[in-house]
């Protein structure tokens, strides 16, 4: 379904008018038939969330959950993901308790297959780090239960183990749009880093907090996060070091992208500036921690905050000339979405469809799974005439999106 057939189907089951759910959102009657039926869009993701709340579902809810479907030698393994973040074993470690001597096991294997996977997700191979995702879960819950009574150093160095291995899995989460379980890989990873001891380690977890609070249409609570953990990583390190700042420099930007959303344009705009300084201060395009901090990303978040706002001429103008050859692969194809995004906006549907297909072809699955990909490019499938409109390229890019 659409987001406007969603929106009616949950509407109908809360047993409310049209004119009802209009008034709750400060809207027409008129303006809600017309995004029920697929002949208006709301493009502003803080109204989306207004509707969500007024119809009492999640903003998942109305975006739709991607199906993963990967090659088939992958599979599918969000489910697998699922089962080992719930786990009934997490619930409580003195109704289940680890055996008395749980075995040690080396670090260092466990943070090298860690780091591998943040490469992959940063290369924008998400199939492959979801079916990674399983087992390196599984062996961060085994490190907490070994961590207590095997030495200071090596409790320290599991729990961080831990918070990289959840902050991993809300951020690829989030990107698939599985907010519920993006949240809980989050508090995971916050709770591991809180006994990491290491104020980077629980910096950088707050980042997986602020994407989990942001697909959950919490925006509010992802400025406060944001600002709070920035805040206090301030006054912990010396600004000096590259990794830090970055760290610092890069939970500005998710925060500004919050405080867009929620249609905070002076926020956005002074939380970029702090980061367009932190940048300045390093100095180069980095990757510490994988952040991929640095002038240039500042330049792609303030694009995507500008999407957010709803000046889609800026990002369409400034957007297809920005360089972002410095950045990950991850960080270039989510930056080709927003314009994208934004040449559908402005009924550009060739445009879009042009620099979608090249994002597709430098990360398939990232594309493909992505759920503001999956809506514009089943939208524009809808609204192109059937008779000379629908291109085949179009419509492969729907199926393989599984858009229609």
């Amino acid at each position: 379904m659409t987001i406007g057939e969603r929106i009616a189907f949950y509407r109908r089951r809360r047993g409310l008018t049209q004119a009802v759910l209009a008034g709750l959102v400060g809207r027409s009657e008129d303006w809600l038939s017309k995004v029920e039926r697929g002949e208006r869009e709301i493009r502003r993701v803080d109204l989306l969330a207004e509707v969500a709340k007024a119809l009492r579902v999640t903003l998942g809810d109305l975006l739709g959950q991607p199906i993963l479907s990967e090659e088939a030698f992958q599979g599918d393994d969000v489910p697998a993901v699922r089962d080992a973040l719930m786990s009934p074993r997490r619930l409580s470690r003195v109704l289940f308790s680890a055996p008395e001597d749980p075995p040690i096991i080396d670090l260092q294997p466990v943070v090298r297959a860690v780091e591998a996977g943040w490469a992959d997700y940063q290369r924008g191979r998400i199939g492959r780090v979801v079916a990674a995702l399983p087992g390196l879960i599984g062996t961060a819950q085994h490190l907490e239960d070994a961590a207590p009574g095997a030495g200071l150093d090596y409790e320290h160095g599991a729990w961080a183990a831990s918070a990289r291995t959840h902050h991993l899995a809300s951020t690829t989460l989030s990107k698939l749009g599985e907010a519920d379980l993006s949240w809980i890989a989050a508090e995971r990873a916050m709770q591991a880093a809180d006994h990491s001891d290491d104020p980077l380690v629980l910096a950088s977890a707050a980042r997986a907090g602020t994407h989990a609070l942001l697909e959950l249409g919490r925006f509010e609570d992802a400025v406060n996060l944001g600002k709070t953990a920035s805040a206090w990583l301030r006054v912990q390190l010396d600004q000096g070091d590259p990794a830090a700042l970055s760290l610092y420099g890069m939970l500005h930007l998710r925060t500004a992208v919050a405080a867009a959303r929620k249609q905070d344009r002076s926020t956005a705009t002074e939380l970029l500036g702090v980061a367009a300084r932190a940048a300045e201060q390093l100095g180069y395009d980095g990757n510490h921690w994988q952040t991929g901090f640095g002038p240039t990303n500042v330049e792609l978040h303030r694009l995507s905050a500008a999407l957010d706002l709803g000046d889609v001429t800026t990002v369409v103008e400034q957007g297809q000339v920005v360089q972002a050859e410095s950045m990950p692969v991850e960080r270039r194809v989510s930056h080709r979405i927003d314009v994208a995004r934004a040449l559908h906006m402005m009924a550009r549907d060739d445009d879009a469809l042009t620099t979608l297909l090249d994002a597709e072809r430098e990360a398939p699955s990232l594309v493909r799974h992505h759920p503001a990909v999956r809506e514009t490019v089943k939208t524009m499938a809808r609204r192109a005439p059937v008779t000379g409109g629908r291109s085949s390229a179009l419509l492969a890019l729907a199926a393989r999106c599984r858009a229609v």
